[in-house]
């Protein structure tokens, strides 16, 4: 079928650009947007009372045991075979 080949929306797209070929429009009457004034005060922003933790923040000097890490690395040789 030929309008599955081509696909619906070129179809569409020229049923839709033909309808509106197939129109007469002219235009009767100029249009315009409306005339709008606009008059405002200065607003008022709110007011908030806000009363936060008190934190103290400090250093101080702490010493830390970590453990010692013994790191084996493979050989070359094992490197060069394929890994399963």
């Amino acid at each position: 079928m030929i309008i599955k080949r081509i696909g619906m929306a070129p179809v569409a797209l020229l049923f839709a650009a033909l309808s509106l070929s197939a129109c007469d429009v002219e235009q009767t009457e100029e249009g315009s947007l409306p005339d709008v004034d606009v008059e405002a005060e200065g607003g008022n922003m709110p007011e908030y009372d806000v009363d936060a933790a008190d934190v103290d923040v400090g250093t101080r000097e702490k010493t830390v045991t970590v453990p010692d890490v013994d790191v084996t690395m493979p050989d070359e040789e094992e490197d060069s075979q394929p890994q399963q």
